[in-house]
């Protein structure tokens, strides 16, 4: 298998506010979100981060997709460095997080267009690729509504269409169907699967143990910002459930503190 994403030591710390160590009840001046985290993931694979909400794993994608420095450490995104050279990683992926807010006075039109001349995407080749993207989620009859007034579920569509104007081999997605219905979230995960046939690489976060188990080749499980077990789904839960042998990793792992 070819590696096409390699995570070398990712360390990551955050200053705590005065409001945050009273809410957290500590007097430590920083928090470890991301702690010595290492894994690799293979071209042509869907790979998925599991964890609790605060577990490190958005904080893990963020730095892959070089919107924030790790303190130590380095990621190689089809072996291009994320700290030497971040624009051209930039180049590599698509991003799509459930905190991307879009403006509410432009339309799906106006927004894929934007982003296809930012990745600098030839007219013919962005029109064309905007034609077999809003037909394949249903935009076409709302290409010209306000973001505004847009439904929840579409407003998704339109952001995932918009992190992949420009074809990327990598696509990472954070928590792809939190707070949609269950139809948009069959739409974006039968999506999540084109994709790999289509020999993409998907990372994707989440803490839903059934997104993992239906789309996932291989799972790397964190735990208070560590990479506590990685390997493939099957090797994981060897014959189990991966709810079961989640929360068997997790009550060990917090016995140790």
């Amino acid at each position: 298998m070819e590696e096409i994403l390699v995570v070398n030591h990712l360390r990551k710390t955050f200053k705590l506010t005065a409001k945050q160590k009273k809410i957290n009840k500590t007097d430590e001046q920083v928090k470890v979100a991301v702690n010595d985290l290492s894994f690799t993931a293979f071209k042509g694979e869907i790979y998925g981060l599991l964890g609790p909400n605060g577990a490190g794993k958005t904080t893990t994608l963020r730095i892959i997709s070089s919107l924030i420095k790790a303190d130590s450490g380095d990621a190689l995104v089809d072996g291009v460095s994320v700290v030497s050279s971040p624009e051209q990683v930039r180049g590599k992926i698509g991003f799509l997080t459930s905190e991307l807010k879009l403006e509410d006075f432009f339309t799906p039109n106006y927004l894929y267009d934007f982003f296809s001349e930012l990745h600098q995407v030839p007219k013919e080749i962005a029109s064309k690729r905007k034609e077999q993207l809003f037909h394949k989620f249903g935009v076409e009859s709302f290409k010209e509504v306000k973001i505004a007034d847009l439904s929840t579920g579409m407003k998704q569509k339109i952001s995932l269409i918009i992190s992949i104007v420009h074809d990327p081999d990598i696509i990472i997605f954070d928590e792809p169907t939190n707070g949609l219905d269950v139809i948009t979230a069959k739409v974006v995960t039968d999506f999540l699967m084109d994709l790999k046939k289509e020999g993409k690489t998907v990372i994707l976060s989440t803490h839903i143990f059934s997104l993992v188990e239906k789309l996932c080749d291989r799972v790397g499980i964190i735990i208070h910002g560590k990479m506590v077990a990685s390997d493939t789904l099957d090797a994981i839960v060897n014959h189990r459930s991966l709810e079961e042998v989640f929360f068997e990793i997790y009550e060990k792992e917090v016995g140790k503190e």
